[in-house]
């Protein structure tokens, strides 16, 4: 089966698991556990910050790092199909208690003045505008990338307003490796960050919130709460840092069998549009005449596994686990598909 599903379907090689099964560990909420330890201040480190929190998904880092910047009442910008509003089960009322303020953005990215016109006044009518958060790459947006002129100049609108700059960094990673700036560069800009090593990384689970000492020692509270608390974690520890090691520079092949894809989907006739591909995620707006059920139900036949990503789109998610063999099989059934129709 070809899974183009999502980047979080992918195995630890077996050098990861080897990694892994080498791992020192230590109980964690004692603060005992040396493979955790080293994964939190190495993620710091590569974006300069001061200390790091090792949680089991990057829901949970996203929630900590929002809760942490803000108070109940308060409002966060965040652009309309941001993950931490569309795929986070309502955490920014649940656990934060914020109002939410959405801005249309282009693929998924909004800018300083649509920021800078989204401040609430102080006004008591209205919740007290706090936090902004972005998506670097942008998952709805089909993988897109910010440019650091953008988010520096979004990070001196919220320096001017007093607002706190949170970034939904799951797939930053593929941005870095395809962007002009570098992680500490990115880092600068903001309070805290949410990496994902589960994704294009390759690692089993886990995710890492950093920001400054004073963040985090907070976040290992708000972490504990969630039910985040965990003992042995050395074990998932390892494989993501093994993950940083060595699973970095690769992501440019994913993202050069993800623009494949897209070069040959963009060329069928039931396809009526593709995002262009910037990293990893190729999302294509199928004609009505071919209902999307019934394309995943022809792909599934086929041995390729895709998501819907809404009415009529497709979402396509190339990973470690996807090689040239399988990009070559999977645009062979789609040209297949469409000379059929």
């Amino acid at each position: 089966m070809i899974d183009l599903r999502s980047d979080t379907v992918t195995k630890p090689t077996a050098a990861m698991r080897e990694a892994m099964f080498s791992a020192e560990v230590g109980d964690d909420v004692f603060g005992e556990d040396p493979s955790v330890q080293e994964l939190e201040e190495k993620t710091a480190a590569i974006f300069g910050k001061e200390a790091g929190i090792f949680c089991p998904s990057g829901t949970m880092t996203n929630q900590i790092g929002i809760k942490i910047l803000t108070q109940p009442q308060q409002e966060i910008i965040c652009e309309k199909t941001s993950h931490v509003y569309l795929y986070e089960g309502g955490g920014l009322a649940f656990n934060s208690g914020l109002s939410v303020w959405l801005l249309d953005g282009n693929r998924g990215r909004i800018t300083a003045s649509q920021v800078e016109d989204s401040i609430r006044p102080d006004n008591v009518h209205y919740p007290k505008t706090s936090v902004v958060s972005l998506e670097n790459t942008h998952n709805r947006g089909g993988g897109s990338i910010y440019s650091l002129s953008e988010i520096k100049a979004i990070r001196e609108v919220c320096l001017k307003n007093g607002l706190s700059l949170h970034l939904d960094g799951a797939r930053v990673f593929n941005a870095l490796v395809e962007a002009d700036y570098s992680a500490k560069e990115l880092g600068a800009c903001f309070d805290t960050i949410s990496i994902c090593m589960s994704k294009g990384l390759g690692a089993p689970v886990g995710s890492v919130l950093v920001g400054t000492n004073k963040h985090i020692k907070e976040a290992r509270r708000v972490r504990k709460v969630l039910g985040g608390g965990w003992r042995q974690a050395g074990f998932m520890a390892k494989a993501c840092s093994f993950a940083l090691d060595h699973h970095i520079d690769r992501l440019k092949d994913d993202h050069r069998r993800a623009k494949a894809l897209g070069e040959t989907l963009v060329r069928l006739g039931f396809v009526k549009s593709v995002l262009t591909p910037e990293t990893n995620i190729v999302v294509s707006h199928i004609h009505e005449q071919l209902p999307l059920d019934h394309l995943l139900l022809r792909l599934e036949s086929e041995g390729i596994k895709a998501v819907a990503f809404g009415k009529q789109a497709m979402r396509m998610v190339t990973h470690l686990d996807f090689d040239d063999e399988m990009l070559q099989r999977t645009c062979d059934v789609l040209v297949d598909i469409d000379s059929k129709l």
